[in-house]
């Protein structure tokens, strides 16, 4: 399975520590260097960028062939070359938030798949995330955790090994 991934799915798992998850799913996750650039800059949460300097085995990192110039121009440069590299790769889907961003993807017929999907996937954390409606945050999502994307804290656990 060939998974592209652009900035903010991966900061987001990665701020919740979550980004172990995406292996777990797809293998590997492939993304474009504009994608490491924004994952690397000033205003970055240092735990994003010491993250991304000892990063997994399985993140790799790939430029596309050529742009697109059919895209969108108010895309980010990652977006940009997250859809670009997702189109020639012909992936099975293309990790990404922005709404503008899915909607390119879209157009040519790339699969998008969100943080959230990504989270609700993966069968312990659907059972973590129907166990907080019984735990205290379960009247919808609450608590921010260190991020501007807001999930019950409870949600975020990782699942007991077993």
């Amino acid at each position: 399975m060939i998974v592209v991934a652009d900035a903010s799915p991966l900061r987001y798992l990665i701020l919740i520590d979550y980004a172990h998850v995406l292996t777990a799913l797809y293998g590997r996750v492939v993304v474009p260097p504009a994608v490491v650039a924004e994952l690397n800059q000033q205003r970055t949460p240092d735990v994003v960028r010491s993250w991304l300097a000892g990063a997994p085995e399985w993140l790799h990192v790939q430029a596309p062939i050529q742009g697109r110039e059919d895209l969108r121009r108010g895309l980010g440069a990652g977006e940009r070359e997250a859809i670009a590299l997702a189109a020639e790769l012909s992936a099975d889907a293309l990790l990404v938030d922005d709404r503008d961003a899915r909607r390119e993807a879209d157009k040519l017929g790339i699969p998008v798949l969100g943080t959230l999907r990504v989270l609700a996937t993966r069968r312990s954390t659907v059972s973590a995330i129907s166990r907080s409606h019984s735990t205290g945050c379960g009247r919808g999502i609450s608590a921010p955790v260190n991020t501007s994307f807001n999930v019950c804290s409870t949600a975020l656990r990782k699942p007991a090994k077993g």
